[in-house]
């Protein structure tokens, strides 16, 4: 998975002082990272860009939604490529990265390292490779004995004499390696006799295909920088070019280390669609969420182009991207549920009959396939398992009629507005069950805006907290917790604090 999420600059929340606004974005966030992480791969791991102002705080959210010991780093990215004249104080030149796995499943790729073949100008006739020398004995720093006086030992040379790891200049230095590595590492030992003395080698062979572990710090120069993501993006929107668009060369980071060809990727916070062009290059399967605009001024003009093949730009050259593939797009339904002026919830107006049925099909574990001739036959869960959907008040005579018609060996649920029946194991192959009472607790009704503004959550007012401070002679609770002081995502703390309950929405 990756993220992109709004980072928390302060201007979406420019109607609440700093100390709510900072909490406000942390039970946002919190709540979409507790909903990812269910959809997270026991092998897999969630990469989040964020910048300093919540960088710190998200790392302890990260450690309380996916366990401390998952953490896998934080990595740093140059995101510019100069400084800003106009800055005051320090002028910002990086963003992180952070990395949490899911379990100890999850392993990191290695990157293509380059060698200087021409270095490698010894060959090993046994192993029919070519190789370098580099030598055994401790060079530069802390290479003296006493920085590690266990790596002061004899080695036997080939004709009996002890080795021992004295500098040119005459001093006592030390071995790289540990006396009990060498006898298992003979083989890739090689000793060399200069003015009379031995040296000792290790042959570091030319790999096929090298790799090296990949550090935390990612230089522009390697993974882009912002400017150089706006030129993306305006390649397909000149118009309204996207704000904090990331460049192609630092999802492809992401995604060599973190994923493999034909893995899903999941970015629920799709903005200009870096994450699927990237994906879709690399041959990864990708699902994007994206609430705004941007889907149909940037997503979708970006995909289409890399599906034709005529997007030149980001990683197209150095992955080989010629086009290809294709995609589906889906729009959210409204909530199929909706208060009435009684606040009883009830089918929302905009559901027509099929559109009902096949959310019904779906919340019930169906597969949606009407029958073109039987107009009961909504959808299947087996070849002898049905469902009908419809917000009638059935009568007696009409599940009479369906059970007949339904018949024997196979078996009908009916979903159903409301029923005149009272003894429905009279019917004994057919189940009943009441919409919208049925699904009440399937989903999250009523909120059909996901976003990280302010302006869209839903406010209650909370009476004033009682100031308990008499009735806590000892003040600290359990596990060292004072409960008179504010939880970390508490949006106010302290006693006697009057707190605004904004629960947060639920989730992409």
């Amino acid at each position: 998975m990756f993220i992109d999420p709004p980072y928390n600059t302060g201007s979406a929340f420019e109607h609440y002082d700093d100390g709510v606004e900072h909490s406000i974005w942390l039970s946002l966030i919190r709540d979409r990272l507790e909903l990812l992480k269910t959809l997270l791969c026991d092998d897999g791991a969630i990469w989040i860009t964020i910048d300093d102002n919540e960088a710190h705080y998200l790392k302890v959210l990260c450690d309380e939604v996916f366990g401390r010991t998952n953490f896998f780093a934080n990595c740093i990215w140059q995101k510019v490529y100069s400084e800003r004249m106009d800055a005051t104080g320090f002028s910002a030149s990086h963003d992180h990265v952070l990395v949490y796995r899911k379990s100890e499943a999850f392993s990191v790729n290695q990157l293509a390292k380059e060698q200087n073949v021409q270095q490698f100008n010894f060959f090993d006739e046994k192993t029919r490779k070519n190789y370098r020398r580099r030598s055994l004995r401790k060079e530069g720093s802390e290479s003296r004995r006493e920085d590690r006086p266990s790596m002061w030992y004899a080695i036997e040379a080939p004709d009996g004499t002890k080795v021992w790891p004295v500098k040119p200049d005459g001093t006592e230095g030390r071995w790289r390696w540990k006396k009990e590595t060498i006898p298992a590492n003979l083989n890739i030992l090689e000793f060399v006799k200069k003015d009379q003395r031995w040296e000792i080698y290790v042959k570091q062979y030319l790999e096929d295909n090298p790799t090296r572990p990949p550090n935390t710090i990612w230089l522009q120069e390697e993974v882009g920088h912002n400017h150089e993501a706006k030129l993306e993006v305006k390649a397909f929107n000149n118009e309204v070019v996207f704000d904090t668009p990331k460049p192609e060369r630092l999802l492809k980071r992401v995604l060599e280390l973190g994923s493999n060809p034909n893995d899903w990727v999941l970015d629920s916070f799709g903005g200009s669609g870096t994450t699927g062009a990237v994906a879709h290059k690399m041959g990864r399967r990708w699902i994007m969420v994206e609430l705004g605009e941007h889907c149909h001024t940037h997503i979708i003009p970006r995909l289409k182009k890399v599906i034709d093949g005529s997007d030149k730009g980001g990683i197209t050259e150095a992955v080989g991207w010629k086009g290809g593939g294709g995609f589906r797009y889906y729009c959210l339904a409204p909530s199929l549920l909706e208060r009435d002026q009684f606040s009883n919830w009830i089918i929302n107006k905009k559901y027509n009959a099929a559109m009902l049925a096949e959310a019904i099909c779906k919340l019930e574990g169906f597969s949606y396939a009407p029958s073109d001739t039987i107009y009961w036959q909504h959808g299947h869960s087996t070849e002898n398992d049905f469902i009908y959907v419809t917000t009638q008040t059935l009568s007696r005579e009409q599940f009479q009629r369906l059970s007949d018609e339904v018949g024997e060996g196979r078996s009908l649920l009916i979903m159903c507005g409301a029923f005149r029946v009272k003894n429905l194991d009279e019917f004994p192959n057919l189940t009943v069950k009441k919409i919208p009472k049925a699904v009440m607790n399937r989903c999250e009704w009523g909120k059909d805006d996901y976003s990280l503004e302010i302006k869209n959550l839903q406010v209650k007012q909370v009476e004033m907290v009682e100031d308990q401070s008499e009735s806590l002679p000892n003040a600290m609770g359990k596990n060292g917790y004072d409960p008179r002081q504010g939880a970390l995502f508490d949006l106010a703390g302290g006693k006697g604090s009057k707190r605004n309950d904004r629960s947060p929405s639920g989730g992409n």
